[in-house]
């Protein structure tokens, strides 16, 4: 077996990117009116998007049918080599169907012809011929066709499969947009995992909101009684207020050891002289990943929640998120 250098080896990966991002960027050029085509025959349809493929079509079809499914756009997988053997009984009048050959001319596909045009089903095709029997039964047509594939004998499906996923995902996309899919219909779909938990929650759901426990301190109170506040709050932090108790500022951990470092004598400083003003809010309604988010892009790792009349009503900690599991 011949030794390839890692040099070789790098240089071959980073051609395969380069071949495969080439096909899916000349994918553009082929959108047209089929696109609009599509999204209106799926969304007006009554049923739902059976998407069939054999072989690696078959797998990225598997992945397509997900994605819709996920987002909206209930979708089925039907393997066409099983169709032929019963399973075709799940395609209605009702149905669309989205059928994936790189060739088109699978015989797989071909043997369900009969049943789609019977039915009137209307027929989406993504393929890489549009002369090709399955394209020229198509009532939309896809043009997925690469100039070569990525792997050097030219035969594994590479460039193709992943010029055909990656239209699988436009669409897709097109069709969550077009429905007004929005985070709390995909929470619906996404109880659980990775994907569901950076919205499974609300800050209500999280935050710190027992009155006895928040650090509440005064903007009149001095800086030593703020200090002491945070301290038997253990919460690394002070909520400070006017008398009208509307926020106006927040002294943090960090403050307090610049302050000390800045000042010679503290025990005359007022809260309101040394807070930092308008600190960062959320609302109890907001989900929690927006917490997250906003503690990222400030490099903080705690949030007021706060009233429509920014009254402090509560504290969401970075702790309490990464316990949650929203990160």
């Amino acid at each position: 077996m011949e030794i390839i250098q890692k040099s070789t080896l790098e240089e071959l990966a980073k051609e395969v990117f380069k071949i495969e991002a080439d096909s899916i960027m000349k994918l553009q050029s082929r959108i047209n009116d089929n696109l609009e085509e599509a999204v209106e025959k799926i969304i007006s349809s009554k049923g739902r998007v059976i998407v069939t493929g054999m072989g690696k079509s078959g797998l990225i079809g598997r992945k397509i049918a997900a994605t819709l499914s996920s987002t909206g756009t209930p979708a089925y997988f039907l393997h066409p080599a099983e169709s032929t053997h019963g399973d075709s009984g799940i395609i209605t009048r009702e149905d669309v169907v989205i059928a994936i050959s790189n060739s088109g001319e699978t015989m797989e596909l071909l043997n369900l012809l009969p049943l789609i045009k019977r039915f009137e089903v209307p027929l989406i095709v993504l393929a890489g011929n549009k002369n090709s029997t399955l394209g020229k039964c198509a009532d939309i047509y896809f043009d997925i066709s690469v100039e070569k594939e990525a792997c050097p004998l030219g035969k594994a499906p590479t460039a193709s499969t992943t010029a055909t996923l990656a239209m699988g995902d436009a669409l897709a996309v097109c069709l969550l947009k077009q429905r007004g899919f929005s985070t709390e219909d995909f929470l619906l779909y996404h109880p659980s995992g990775a994907l569901g938990k950076g919205i499974l929650y609300m800050i209500k759901d999280l935050m710190l909101k027992d009155k006895a426990l928040l650090p509440i301190a005064h903007e009149n109170d001095t800086f030593i009684e703020t200090v002491d506040l945070i301290s038997k709050k253990k919460l690394g932090c002070a909520l400070v207020v006017n008398e009208e108790n509307k926020l106006t500022g927040l002294i943090t951990d960090g403050d307090i050891r610049r302050i000390l470092l800045r000042y010679p004598d503290v025990s005359i400083l007022s809260t309101k002289t040394v807070m930092t003003k308008n600190p960062k809010t959320i609302s109890a309604n907001d989900m929690a990943a927006k917490a997250l988010a906003l503690m990222e892009k400030h490099s903080i790792t705690s949030l007021a929640v706060c009233d429509e009349n920014n009254s402090p009503i509560g504290i969401i900690h970075i702790h309490d998120l990464l316990k949650a599991g929203v990160a």
